[in-house]
């Protein structure tokens, strides 16, 4: 093996392992949608697309994303109506409305359902990309409390897990459906 083989084996194990920001987009509008998913993973975002308010919820209940970039005007729920049942539900995600509604009530009617920022369409991509930065590196405002089944501790905050006061080391995936069935002790649920 010649030295910058070598380096390059050990840049790749070194290299850091940490996992992109992982953004939901809710857009209907399929030019859009694409144009703005392919932008944001230029700029190194994992990005999952929805074009329906019902299909977003579902999404959000079962992956865990670190900000939601969410339209307004949407077959299967609207943007407002999808933003509330999110925060309802516990989903402590920041969401960004983007919205072609521009007028102060339909702002504050947002931002009352649980959005943390509105950007009117057009907008300048860059500031989206700025608002999505703001966003993502603040801390949330409401931490969803611990939640304890039987010996089970799950702490959504820091994604943590024990039972017996033994640490379990989860996927992220894994986590989400655990939280999700700790929410839910004593109901039936689907699969899905």
């Amino acid at each position: 093996m010649r030295a910058n083989e070598a380096f390059s084996l050990l840049s790749c194990e070194d290299a850091d392992t940490e996992e992109p920001v992982r953004i939901l987009l809710v857009e209907d509008q399929p030019k859009l949608a694409r144009a703005v998913s392919r932008g944001l993973e230029r700029e190194g975002y994992a990005v999952d697309v929805a074009g329906r308010g019902d299909e977003a919820l579902f999404q959000a209940r079962v992956y865990e994303y670190d900000a939601v970039v969410l339209d307004v005007l949407l077959p299967g729920g609207n943007g407002f109506e999808v933003c509330q049942t999110l925060r309802d539900e516990g989903c402590w995600s920041p969401i960004l409305m983007l919205t072609a509604r521009d007028r102060v009530d339909d702002r504050i009617r947002g931002l009352d359902a649980g959005a943390d920022d509105y950007l009117v369409k057009p907008f300048a991509f860059g500031e989206l990309l700025a608002r999505l930065r703001a966003l993502v590196r603040r801390t949330p405002a409401e931490r969803p409390a611990v939640l304890e089944v039987g010996d089970l501790v799950i702490d959504p905050a820091t994604r943590a897990v024990t039972r017996a006061d033994r640490s379990v080391e989860l996927t992220a995936r894994e986590f989400a459906v655990l939280e999700f069935l700790a929410r839910r002790v004593g109901d039936v649920v689907t699969r899905t």
